[in-house]
């Protein structure tokens, strides 16, 4: 499968459905062989399988993003399994509770922030060195429209995705002159498996969140996975430390 990113090898965190499975799909189909990591194992070999199935190639390894000692484990299996790593999406992510700010329960917090933004953090942490062995790479985290403006009853949420792009700018800037580049894409409402539970299925609320977007409609994952691709191809070489909205002009209101 050759294509922008052959002879690479992409890491993809949350790839077991919704924006995940498109970047590993849309890695693959440009020609990088595919790390897919989730906490969830069965979702996660399907993927692999589409990737397979379509000719490309694909394996995977669970790991809570979380968790230093799970992150680090599985940064050392794309060496082991692959040889080195190129290319990495770190979209593991929850939504967590709908509360106000005041109503918002401590360990719903803590857990929010630990997977949506320490594990960023854990992830870069562990993959730049691999990247810097090998002349750089390129890294795209998923923030969110919600990394840019305020939604009222996600304030976890929304303080983990503007920190992501905290974290993203402040990578992007140490590592530049070495060759990694660190940007994020901020999704807006999305078809996705999280935002079929922020709708709780109810086809009212969906047309809700649809009829917020400028465009008329929800984004796909592949639309996402399209952006999160480019910024890692070579047509991306001077772009980093960029929020890239891709949100139906959601952020332009």
């Amino acid at each position: 499968m050759a294509g922008r990113l052959a002879g690479k090898v992409a890491l993809v965190t949350g790839g077991s459905s919704g924006i995940g499975r498109a970047s590993c799909l849309a890695f693959a189909r440009e020609g990088a062989q595919v790390l897919v990591s989730d906490v969830v194992a069965k979702a996660g070999q399907e993927t692999v399988e589409l990737i397979t199935k379509a000719g490309g190639t694909a394996s995977f390894t669970a790991a809570d993003v979380s968790k230093a000692s799970e992150v680090e484990a599985l940064i050392a299996t794309c060496v082991e399994t692959y040889g080195r790593l190129d290319c990495a999406h770190n979209n593991a992510g929850i939504e967590g509770p709908g509360a106000s700010t005041v109503d918002y329960d401590e360990d719903s917090w803590d857990r929010v922030i630990a997977i949506n933004l320490t594990g960023v953090w854990l992830c870069m942490k562990y993959q730049i060195p691999e990247m810097l062995k090998h002349g750089g790479g390129a890294i795209v985290n998923t923030s969110s429209a919600a990394g840019l403006l305020g939604f009222r009853g996600g304030s976890a949420y929304v303080a983990s995705k503007h920190g992501v792009l905290g974290l993203t700018k402040t990578a992007a800037l140490e590592y530049a002159k070495a060759g990694v580049r660190v940007n994020a894409v901020c999704p807006g409402a999305i078809d996705t498996p999280m935002m079929g539970r922020i709708t709780d299925h109810k086809p009212h609320r969906a047309e809700r969140m649809a009829s917020s977007e400028p465009v008329g409609r929800m984004g796909s994952p592949e639309e996402i996975a399209e952006a999160v691709v480019w910024l890692c191809s070579d047509a991306a070489s001077f772009v980093t430390g960029h929020a890239m909205s891709v949100d139906g002009g959601l952020v332009a209101q």
